[in-house]
């Protein structure tokens, strides 16, 4: 595009003109589109266990003999767990289904006042170990898959590491391991370079109880102030007079946005004992009465990171191989973001490919 000294006059009023119909399409469009009918998780699903605020969904397989050991999703508590199923051309749980995995997923729901003394024992040995036992249950498996998604996948390594018994394969994706590289969010949440001077965890949960949704995204969106705001309103103008691209656009929005509070006692360990005191790769995280010793974890591990990823670095997901027991180690990146971890048609088109070779060769 041309600097407004670059151009001729004529040139000036064609643009302004095309911007003012733009606009003018826009709004016509955002007037057929309201919140409530901005669609996500397209893929149909059952639920098949409850406990407290969360839910075990199955999705319905599409192969007529899905693979014999199925897949269980943990997401992050941060944000809802739709990214996986976003939108129909963009849906990594469609694709693994379409591939033939049989593909569960724990829905952590919105934690209510009464949730804030949850602990990350609560989480771990707690729903996603009764969530493991209901589908082993339902297949007449000993042991599942399992696919950690950024904060999920470091419960995932917490979990797999103390239930060693009932996790056949673990992937890993976009997830924190050494929480004191040098960028990203542990810096901005944490202050883990200031030490005592960092952020004071404990003040914070003892005056919130829950931490508000909305100051996790604050932490997000400062990470990236221009970019994740005003930058990407400026360039939702192109998209506009497109309805398709629009509520597209107004999708990953409501999805941002659709922050769960966090449950006080579970995001008090997790900012202290990760973020502030790296205590997962120290060997040093109590999950009740256990202590998380990744030398210990020697399941089958498929780490995949974002190479451009500003939440959780390259750095601190490629260091898990120097802390874990396991032999069988297989490392894949991809040129995306975080974000683009679940939108980039790239990944899309490979990943889950990746996945359900991988997952093959060892026995699913």
């Amino acid at each position: 595009m041309q600097s407004p000294l670059e151009m001729h006059p004529e040139d000036m009023v064609h643009e302004l003109v095309e911007l003012n119909r733009k606009v003018a399409k826009g709004i016509e469009n955002l007037s057929h589109i309201r919140n409530e009918d901005i669609r996500v998780g397209f893929s149909p699903k059952e639920e098949v266990y409850r406990e407290d605020n969360i839910a075990l969904y199955r999705y319905t397989p599409v192969v007529e003999k899905p693979f014999h050991v199925p897949l269980v999703i943990v997401y992050a508590l941060v944000n809802r767990p739709y990214m996986v199923d976003l939108q129909e051309n963009r849906s990594m749980v469609r694709n693994l289904l379409n591939l033939g995995i049989d593909v569960y997923l724990i829905d952590w729901g919105y934690p209510s006042r009464g949730d804030r003394w949850l602990t990350m024992d609560d989480y771990i040995n707690g729903y996603i170990n009764n969530c493991v036992d209901t589908v082993r249950q339902r297949h007449g498996v000993e042991k599942v898959n399992i696919l950690g998604i950024c904060q999920g996948g470091t419960f995932s390594l917490c979990y797999t590491t103390l239930h060693p018994d009932k996790v056949k394969n673990l992937v890993t994706m976009v997830t924190p391991v050494d929480f004191h590289v040098r960028e990203g969010l542990p810096n901005l949440w944490a202050g883990c370079e200031l030490g005592p001077q960092g952020m004071d965890v404990d003040s914070l949960v003892d005056a919130f109880g829950n931490i508000p949704g909305e100051f996790m995204n604050l932490g997000f969106l400062m990470l990236k102030p221009f970019q994740l705001g005003l930058g990407k309103y400026l360039e939702m103008i192109d998209i506009l007079d497109d309805e398709q691209k629009l509520e597209s656009f107004l999708r990953m929005e409501k999805w941002i946005f659709d922050s769960p509070d966090q449950a006080g006692e579970t995001y008090r360990q997790f900012m202290k004992d990760f973020y502030q005191e790296n205590k997962l790769i120290k060997g040093e995280v109590k999950i009740g009465s256990e202590t998380v010793d990744l030398r210990k974890l020697r399941v089958p591990v498929l780490n995949v990171y974002a190479e451009q990823d500003h939440l959780v670095p390259p750095e601190s997901s490629i260091a898990l191989k120097h802390y874990i027991g396991s032999t069988d180690y297989t490392l894949k990146s991809f040129p995306v973001g975080h974000i683009g971890m679940y939108v980039s048609s790239k990944v899309q088109r490979d990943l889950p490919p990746t996945l359900s070779q991988w997952l093959t060769a060892r026995g699913s």
